[in-house]
Formats: structure tokens, sequence, C-alpha cells
């Protein structure tokens, strides 16, 4: 009995011991495992690299060349929509339990802030001695006429029409005579209007390029013109009205952000209005193009956008059904941008726009 209960002692004894050594052994495979793991500031590296550049992409998208592919355009044509990595990327830190993501997050929401903060807010004002309007009506238009109803409707006291076709210009004559009994047509662009006009004639906005660009007739030009200048008669006096439609952008696997015609028309059109004697001064138009694009620093240099003044958000205009770009446009120089809004879509894949302004 002696010798079973000394074995059983024994036993018992290796037993605590087998234990001790197993719970010692564990911890500190626990604690190796703990020290060897990166802290917070040393977790999710790749993610502070991809933070760093995305706020540096925003702070020096001026920077970005344009001889490849036009590529600084198309970054700032988009420049709002960098934004939405923000977020993605903070849930990415988070996931990561990432102390230096998520402080790398800091640059770039700070320059997002900076460059669209202004614009989160309303700066809106009620009144306005004139109420302005510009509408892309679109060529595949399929309701011209409840269209033009919808423009008149709005109670714009000027109104610029682009894109418009020669099947479709008598429809928007007939329907905007009543409400409107002043207008000018040249070539695809017209301007509606309450009050008298004068002056009225086409911008040349280098549509045509080329040796053989000034070989061909005045009337054959007038029939594309997408840009006019005229003389609104108000009560505080001339109001010189541009109106203009630019070359379109095009994206394509083989040039890139294709842009040619519409920064050819950007700069003409910049000349027209830097030759304006005219102290007041409102264009209306697509652009086709964000005043965020260096295209139209010609334009924006003279003019202020009324919805970076006036408006409430982006003011995002095409397409219709999913906007995502703001691409129509008023800018004014020499009166005071009251209010900024968008009017309800109608049947073009634009929206229009509108604004009011005071002396």
């Amino acid at each position: 009995m002696t010798q079973v209960d000394t074995g059983e002692t024994g036993q018992g004894g290796v037993g605590r011991r087998d234990t001790g050594s197993g719970t010692w052994r564990s911890h500190l495979r626990r604690a190796i495992r703990a020290a060897s793991r990166p802290g917070p500031w040393k977790r999710g590296r790749v993610l502070v690299v991809l933070a760093l550049l995305l706020g540096l992409l925003m702070l020096l998208h001026a920077q970005i060349p344009n001889r490849i592919g036009n590529l600084g355009s198309l970054v700032e044509t988009f420049l709002p929509w960098f934004g939405l990595f923000i977020p993605v990327l903070l849930i990415g830190a988070l996931w990561r339990r990432s102390a230096s993501a998520v402080a790398a997050l800091l640059l770039p929401a700070i320059v997002w802030l900076n460059l669209f903060g202004g614009l989160l807010g309303d700066k809106s004002h009620p009144g306005g001695d004139l109420t302005v309007a510009e509408h892309n009506v679109g060529a595949g238009n399929s309701d011209p006429a409840g269209t033009a109803r919808d423009l008149a409707a709005s109670g714009a006291d000027v109104l610029a029409l682009v894109e418009l076709t020669p099947q479709d210009l008598g429809t928007y004559e007939n329907e905007l005579a009543r409400a409107y009994p002043y207008h000018t047509v040249q070539g695809t662009v017209g301007l509606w209007s309450k009050l008298p006009l004068s002056d009225s004639q086409p911008v040349d906005t280098k549509m045509d390029y080329g040796p053989l660009a000034d070989t061909k007739p005045a009337d054959v030009k007038l029939s594309y013109n997408r840009a006019l200048r005229t003389t609104v008669t108000t009560d505080r006096g001339p109001l010189a009205v541009y109106v203009a439609h630019l070359g379109s952008a095009r994206v394509n696997p083989r040039a890139g952000f294709w842009t040619a015609h519409r920064d050819r028309n950007a700069q003409a059109l910049g000349e027209a209005v830097a030759a304006e004697q005219n102290q007041r001064v409102v264009l209306l138009g697509d652009l086709n193009g964000t005043m965020d694009d260096r295209a139209f620093a010609s334009i924006t240099s003279q003019l202020r956008p009324v919805q970076d003044a006036a408006g409430n958000g982006f003011g995002f205009t095409w397409p219709a059904q999913f906007p995502m770009v703001r691409i129509d446009q008023i800018l004014v120089r020499g009166v005071q941008p009251e209010r900024s809004w968008l009017l309800p879509a109608t049947g073009s894949d634009h929206l229009p726009v509108a604004a009011g302004i005071s002396w």
C-alpha cells in the first residue's frame, strides 16, 4: 500500500508539473505573438500609402500633366468624386485597427474639404433682379413642346437653349412666343427674353479649324454655329449675354480624354469675353466640362460660376437620370449672384439650370 500510495503521489506530482509546464509554455507563446504583432501605429501600411497618395492627388491635381491622354483634365472633371475613397479607406483602417492609416486619412479629408467644403452648405439668398436659365434641350428630345412649356413655366426672364435642331426649332419658337416676346437664334443656340434684345450676333468659337476654315461661306458656318452674343436691355442698364455650346469631350482607350475641339472653343470664347466692353456679363451654356478643369482658365479667370457663389450643393446636371458632373454652366461678371438651382428634368439628357442675379 505504501508503494501504491507513493506511486499515485508521484504520478499526481508529475501531472501537476506537466500542467504547469504546459500553461507556462502557452503563456510564453502568447507573449511572443503579442510582442511580434505590429502595434496600431505599424498596421495598415498599404492603407497609409493609399491615403497619402489620394491626398496628394487632390492637392496637386493642377500639376498632373495633360500630355498623356489629357489625364490632368480628366482627374479635374471628376475631382469631387475622389472624396468617396476617403470613407472606403477609413473602413479599411478601422477593420485593420490601424491608427496610422486613420491619421493619414486626415490629409485627403482636409484637402477635399478645402476644395469642396464650401459647396456643402446653402449659399442662396432670396430675391434677385433677374432670373436667367439655360438648358441643353437635346437633339434627341422626344418631347420638345413639353420641354418648352416646362421651361416657360419656370418664370425665367432670360432663357438660353442650346443643341437646337432645324426640325425642332419651330416648336420652341411657337411654344415660347407668348412668354418671351424677344428671341434670337444663331445656328444651334438661341436666347429667349422677356426684355428687349439688341446687337445679336454669332460668336466665332473656332468650330472650323485649319486651312479650309476661311474658305467656307458665312451662311454655311452659321448653320452649325454654337455661340452667340446679345445685349439684354434692363431697367438697370444693358447686360451682355453670351450663349455657348462647346465641343464634346470623349473618353476612349486610344486618345484618352479627348477634348481638342472643346478646349479650342473655350479659348476662343474666353478671348471673346475678354474683348467685351460691357462690364456686366452673363455666360449661359453647355460647356461640356466642369469649372475645375484647367481648360476653362481663360473663362473662369474673368467670370464667376454662380453655383460656387450662390448654390446649394454641387448642382450636377449630366446625365439627367443620374447626374455626375456639372457641365451646364452660368457664369457672371459685374452682377451679384443671389441663388442658383436646378430646374426639373425634361425630355433632354441634361438638367436645366437657373440663377437669380442682382445689381
